[in-house]
């Protein structure tokens, strides 16, 4: 399960997952990918059953880049709980993503075995995905 080792404050605020991804929205590492069409948060035990999902699917042929990492902590109260008394407890880590994110790369395996690799991964996530090829840069030869 992925968290940080440690991090500068215990509570984060929610935050808002307005506008497209800036950042990490093309394949950089593999050759296919998984891209996010919708805002999401994503918990460290969704990216992991994504990624055991691949590797198994692909009998851990190719390689696998995971491109989210869950820095968020997210906290709850008990259930019956008062109002009031501060802020729960951290209880899981997320990874906010959103749409144009690519979440998971593969390489080394053909297009068909990715396809279907990242379509069981997509699966185990809470939001819409496509995939996504490399783009051939022009001047790269």
């Amino acid at each position: 399960m992925l968290l940080p080792k440690r991090v500068k404050y215990r509570r984060v605020h929610r935050g808002r997952m307005k506008g497209k991804a800036m950042r990490g929205n093309f394949v950089s590492h593999g050759d296919f990918g998984l891209q996010a069409t919708e805002p999401a948060w994503i918990t460290s035990n969704q990216i992991e059953a994504a990624r055991v999902a691949m590797t198994r699917y692909t009998k851990r042929g190719g390689q696998v880049w995971i491109k989210i990492f869950p820095d968020k902590p997210v906290s709850k109260k008990p259930a019956g709980t008062r109002m009031g008394s501060g802020k729960g407890a951290p209880e899981y880590w997320v990874a906010v993503v959103k749409p144009g994110r690519v979440m998971f790369e593969i390489a080394g395996v053909p297009e068909e075995q990715a396809r279907e690799a990242l379509r069981l991964a997509s699966h185990k996530l809470p939001l819409k995905t496509k995939f996504v090829k490399r783009e051939e840069k022009v001047g790269e030869e």
